[in-house]
């Protein structure tokens, strides 16, 4: 933001002009009600003025958007309303909560105190976005609307990026992919989530971006003729049926198309299902709705032959977030795979709409119940205070914003878990007592450990002994919220329990001795004990773990020791003021090391990868020369870890320490070299082996690391591992490697 002169008067046009539309998209708005929105927005413009964008539009403009897209993309009324307009109002201009309870009331005031971030209130050793990110997932205790506001403030601010730097880019980008997106699709906002995943990668990837879009485009021209012929007989039979019906097209998402060419690892060209039909009809009152559903199925893959594997049923099984439709891919003429999606009016709004087209049709039903069991869980994850910021957001997304699956029980009964989740979650999503005592389980009938990870479809049933208890290794490996509570739950009550036994122990000792038990005491026997501190001594004397031998001659032992004596006679140290002041000198020492080091780096300046190793390669994607990247230091800025901007971790990082977030660039490296994985595939022949090798290793003089092929029935298909100094040495390499007799495809691994 920036200061400036007031509006002038083309400015006020527009402002006024965004105003105006405002009202007459709010869905029957009383004269009280716009009036009320008209006070906010007066009191936003005027706490706003003469203040500008990055852009350098008055910042009004902002929450007015905001407010707009709460309106016209999400449903809210008249109080979320408010809130958006009022949403920056505390943050940026010198109001408080209470002065806008004052004029809009408790519901208002509640909304905008729950979207106005955190300064100077929490740990600073956390991350900030993380404890903001908490604090607004906290208010769905309260408030679902905060939520759906956040959203909307984050779908205008990444449509107006462009006038940020290009770190600030990077940081909000990367909260959008690893957070908002996610959620955006958890709560049922498939439009908004789209778009925010497709403005993300456009700042993460924008050349990958810019080239998959110019396809889209040439490709939407090309495909015109196509999709319409394919409609027609489709128009045709629905028509001759009476049913009442809207079908339109529309090609996949930019990140879709994205995430399909890595996941799958084929170029743009190799992406069969680029766009998808929607069918929205007007359901007969006197069926149900699955049946119509059905019936149009039934009717359209007369025509054309369907692929059974890509059925996908979320009518009679609706989505967590409820979603429902009935999915299908038909075979075209042409040899051309097309999706269909066939749903009602009802399930299209809740599919634009999320949680607040249910609002709108009070449904009750499956979608309804599937809906309000996710915000359940949200819940109770909220309820765990103890975590930092960090862990609590790692644990939300990869607990309550995965993909789902679908298991059984061994009586058929149906649950839903996370994608990843194991036999374990299983048997604590059935009942804590089955949790707990679980040994063992069966999948499909055969017998597997606890750490096994359930597929859709599997049946489980779970193998359970009274003396089984939880053990501290099972929370590695759940991944649902539900057991890692009920684990340390479980946890804290035993280590509570040896806890009182170890102390009655060592007390009795200590008794035996004439010896007080205090602080003093304690401490000496933690360090003699090597003990972490008092409640791991007691807990681990009470379940027999530690021993305490020796424990006259311990605990007998001078309280100072012999090195603190020692140096502090050296130092001429007496008194209470000996071991502080050693640390003092430590400290000193430590700081006088970090400076002969190197001066920290300068994370507002563009770093220069060069040649001489000053940085490092993150080992979990190893990144090459070329790749798009994106650079983080350490706690110290000691040192720069490189990503690939892609990198699941880097896009993590990204959205929970932007403050480290480097603009780190390739030099020119022909020094060293950068290890890399070519997948490789093709006809088996004699000699296939030498003419690989003589390529890579004589032709271009390429070090390979390692070489694995197997061949079967006249394929072979094997990895790749060798050096190479950039991405422009690899793309040749790979080149010249596709062009020798009988290969078929050759792909580098994304690590």
């Amino acid at each position: 933001m920036q200061t400036s002169s007031s509006q002038t008067a083309g400015e006020k046009r527009q402002v006024s002009s965004q105003f105006e539309e405002l009202l007459s998209n709010c869905p029957d708005c009383t004269e009280e009600a716009a009036a009320r929105i008209r006070k906010a927005f007066d009191f936003a413009n005027h706490a706003h003025m003469g203040v500008r964008r990055k852009s350098g539009e008055p910042y009004i403009i902002h929450p007015l958007a905001v407010a707009m897209i709460a309106v016209r993309e999400i449903g809210l009324g008249e109080d979320a309303v408010c809130a958006a307009l009022l949403h920056d109002v505390v943050e940026d201009a010198d109001y408080t909560v209470e002065d806008i309870r004052f004029s809009f009331g408790d519901k208002v005031a509640e909304l905008v105190d729950g979207l106005t971030k955190i300064d100077g209130v929490f740990d600073k050793t956390q991350s900030k976005q993380a404890e903001n990110f908490r604090k607004i997932l906290f208010t769905l205790i309260t408030d679902i609307n905060v939520i759906l506001i956040k959203l909307a403030d984050r779908l205008h601010n990444m449509r107006t990026l462009d006038a940020m730097s290009e770190k600030k880019q990077l940081q909000i980008a990367g909260e959008t992919f690893y957070l908002f997106a996610p959620l955006a699709e958890r709560l049922g906002f498939y439009e908004i989530k789209t778009e925010l995943e497709d403005l993300s990668l456009k700042y993460y990837e924008p050349a990958a971006f810019r080239e998959i879009k110019e396809k889209i485009d040439r490709k939407a021209i090309e495909s015109e003729t196509f999709i319409n012929s394919f409609e027609v007989p489709i128009i045709a039979k629905l028509k001759e049926a009476e049913i009442e019906f809207v079908i339109n097209s529309r090609f996949k998402s930019v990140y879709s198309i994205w995430r399909k060419m890595q996941t799958k690892n084929v170029p743009f060209e190799e992406v069969y299902d680029l766009f998808a039909i929607r069918i929205v009809f007007k359901p007969n009152s006197n069926l149900p709705e699955r049946t119509q559903c059905w019936a149009i199925y039934s009717l359209i893959t007369e025509i054309y032959r369907p692929k059974l594997e890509r059925l996908r049923d979320w009518v009679g099984t609706p989505k967590a977030n409820g979603y429902e439709a009935l999915h299908c891919t038909l075979m075209a003429p042409g040899g051309v795979w097309v999706e269909v999606q066939i749903k009602t009016e009802r399930m299209d709004e809740i599919a634009e709409r999320g949680i607040a087209a249910h609002w709108k049709y009070k449904t009750e039903g499956q979608s309804k119940k599937e809906f309000d069991n996710w915000l359940q869980q949200v819940r109770e994850n909220l309820m765990t205070r103890e975590e930092s910021a960090e862990t609590f957001v790692t644990r939300f997304k990869t607990s309550l914003l995965q993909p789902e699956i679908y298991v059984f029980t061994p009586k058929g009964e149906q649950r839903r878990l996370p994608k990843g989740a194991t036999a374990l979650d299983f048997a604590y999503d059935i009942h804590t007592h089955i949790g707990n005592h679980a040994i063992a389980a069966k999948v499909n009938y055969k017998l597997v450990p606890l750490n096994h990870v359930l597929k859709s479809t599997d049946q489980v049933e779970i193998i359970t002994t009274r003396t089984q208890k939880p053990k501290k290794e099972w929370i590695d490996f759940v991944t649902t919220v539900k057991a890692k509570n009920f684990i340390k739950t479980a946890l804290k009550s035993e280590v509570k329990e040896h806890g009182k036994k170890g102390r009655e122990i060592i007390n009795r000792k200590l008794a035996e001795l004439g010896i007080q038990p205090n602080a003093r005491t304690y401490r000496k026997l933690i360090d003699a004990y090597r003990q972490a501190d008092k409640v791991e001594m007691f807990s681990n004397v009470g379940a027999g773990l530690l021993v305490l031998d020796d424990f006259d001659r311990k605990i007998k032992e001078n309280t100072p020791q012999k090195w603190v004596q020692y140096w502090g006679m050296q130092l001429g140290l007496s008194g209470r003021n000996k071991i502080g002041s050693l640390r003092k000198i430590v400290e000193e020492k430590q700081q006088q090391q970090q400076q002969q080091q190197g001066e920290k780096i300068d994370t507002k300046s563009t770093y220069l990868l060069k040649d001489d190793l000053s940085y490092k390669i993150a080992e979990c994607c190893k990144p090459i020369p070329g790749d798009e990247i994106i650079g983080f230091t350490d706690s110290e800025a000691s040192i720069v870890t490189v990503h690939k901007r892609k990198c699941e971790k880097a896009m993590k990082l990204a959205a929970q320490h932007a403050e480290n977030i480097v603009n780190a660039q390739w030099s020119v490296h022909k020094i060293l070299s950068f290890l890399a994985v070519l997948e490789i595939r093709g006809i088996d022949r004699i000699g296939i082996l030498r003419d690989l090798t003589d390529i890579i290793a004589d032709r271009l003089s390429v070090n390979i690391r390692k070489l694995n092929i197997e061949s079967h029935d006249g394929i072979f298909e094997g990895f790749i591992e060798l050096y190479v100094h950039d991405l422009e040495d690899l793309n040749k390499l790979i080149g010249a490697v596709q062009q020798i007799k009988g290969m078929d495809s050759v792909k580098r691994i994304e690590m």
